[in-house]
């Protein structure tokens, strides 16, 4: 298998999205509304095997210290062999000096500590300063 990571919203099948997110059990909507979210995002991130949509993220952010990681998603047949982790990353890397936030799947907690986000009472978010985050009780 030969990951193909692409950062921008060209070629993308929306269709696809929108049945991808409604498979894993997420918020979907039409796909022009897809296409509309994600090429507002700061951050985008479309994973290909041989030119098949196979996982997604985005995040919305001002670029200088907030960001919020939305419709992150890998196809069931492509679930647990790191596809959420590259997506992850390759968000992350575009938001280092960010706090992110976002909304964690019931029963995907793990994943996202494994990353360094720490559950909040309404959320999970990984923070930029997590040590003063902590001290002053925002995250565990």
């Amino acid at each position: 298998m030969k990951i193909t990571v692409k950062n921008n919203c060209v070629g993308v099948d929306w269709q696809t999205v929108s049945d991808t997110l409604k498979s894993v059990g997420m918020a979907y909507y039409e796909p022009e509304r897809h296409k509309t979210a994600f090429e507002a995002s700061h951050t985008k991130v479309f994973l290909y095997n041989a030119g098949k949509l196979v996982g997604f993220g985005r995040a919305i952010s001002d670029g200088a210290y907030q960001a919020a990681v939305y419709d992150c998603a890998v196809a069931v047949e492509y679930q647990g062999k790191g596809m959420g982790r590259i997506i992850m990353e390759n968000i992350l890397s575009k938001l280092q000096d960010c706090n992110v936030i976002l909304y964690a799947s019931p029963g995907k907690e793990g994943f996202y500590q494994k990353l360094g986000f720490r559950k909040m009472k309404t959320g999970m978010a990984k923070f930029f300063k997590n040590k003063s985050m902590q001290e002053r009780g925002f995250t565990e």
